[in-house]
């Protein structure tokens, strides 16, 4: 879904899972120090948005998702996964709970499947499932703004911003009076900086949570049973995941930044060594320099210099090994 954002001027559209809305607006660095410095706003339009309705809707969730929400208190943001049967990261979901629904986005493009399986696992639950995400846009507000959401526009605020269900016809005049618009590569960088993974980029096909540091954020330890808990209670109980997510500082003197899925290597092993990872995001920060999330084997060690293609990385602990 095409944002009306991308027609003013400056806007550089953003291409892959992004497509849809703004990489950039002209200046990058200008972009991500508003952010940090608590103004302007980024348009995530392009990111599905699903409801559940009904009296059920929290005890029915609770069900399904990895996190505590049968008591879930209207505004209180909070975020979940969907796992498959073996454990494996499915969706990843933001939730607030209105009062009266869940509100909740997910990644581009999601929303069929996950409206299908949710409808999937109604049985005789009194829930409504409904995709909105052509009658609603995501906007971001970063932690700090002092922009207000209009009045009945649903906000789910987290440490790091507020994220708000505006009506996709409404979009463009609140970016005019919210300004300065920030493109999704500034709300990446920041996204790196902050350690949160994101499904499609940290995860791959066989993901499981403890992997990239989503225990204790979207999983809860305490809950009862949901599909794919035997995993999660598994690892939790007897050992550790196989790989974990690193936050790496990169050479600063190379031009390009090494993309998703490029082969990460112990450094003195060389660019021909054995491969013990992959970058997941990288990004240009406009304090750090060049960063990267990575997902490496579990074993590699902390203190470890590390090649991301030809590119020197210094690692970060984010998950203990």
């Amino acid at each position: 879904m095409k944002s009306p954002l991308l027609s003013l001027p400056g806007a550089v559209p953003a291409e892959g899972r992004d497509e849809g809305v703004a990489a950039h607006y002209g200046d990058l660095f200008r972009e991500q120090r508003a952010l940090a410095d608590g103004s302007g706003l980024v348009d995530l339009s392009h990111r599905a948005v699903v409801t559940v309705s009904g009296s059920d809707r929290l005890a029915w969730l609770h069900l399904l998702l990895t996190q505590h929400v049968s008591e879930l208190a209207p505004g209180q943001a909070t975020d979940a996964l969907i796992l498959t049967a073996h454990g494996h990261v499915e969706h990843a979901l933001y939730l607030v709970d209105d009062g009266e629904m869940v509100w909740m986005h997910a990644e581009p493009g999601t929303q069929e499947e996950l409206v299908a399986y949710l409808e999937s696992m109604k049985f005789f639950y009194r829930v409504e499932v409904a995709d909105r995400t052509g009658d609603f846009a995501v906007v971001h507000l970063p932690a700090g703004s002092i922009a207000e959401a209009p009045d009945g526009v649903v906000v789910r605020e987290t440490s790091y911003g507020r994220d708000l269900f505006l009506p996709r016809a409404d979009l463009e005049a609140y970016a005019a009076e919210h300004g300065p618009l920030a493109g999704i590569l500034a709300y990446e960088a920041l996204r790196v900086e902050g350690h949160r993974p994101r499904l499609g980029f940290e995860t791959d096909h066989r993901t499981i949570p403890h992997e990239v540091g989503w225990i204790g954020t979207a999983v809860h330890l305490q809950k009862g049973c949901y599909r794919g808990q035997e995993t999660v209670a598994r690892v939790q109980n007897l050992g550790r995941p196989p790989r974990r997510l690193v936050f790496l500082h990169l050479d600063g003197s190379e031009v390009a930044l090494p993309g998703h899925g490029t082969p990460v290597r112990l450094a003195a092993d060389g660019p021909e060594g054995r491969q013990l990872g992959f970058i997941t995001t990288s990004a240009r920060h406009h304090e750090l320099g060049p960063i990267a999330l990575a997902l490496v084997k579990r074993n590699v060690a902390v203190d470890a210099e590390l090649l991301a293609g030809d590119t020197a990385a210094a690692q970060e602990v984010i998950v203990e090994p």
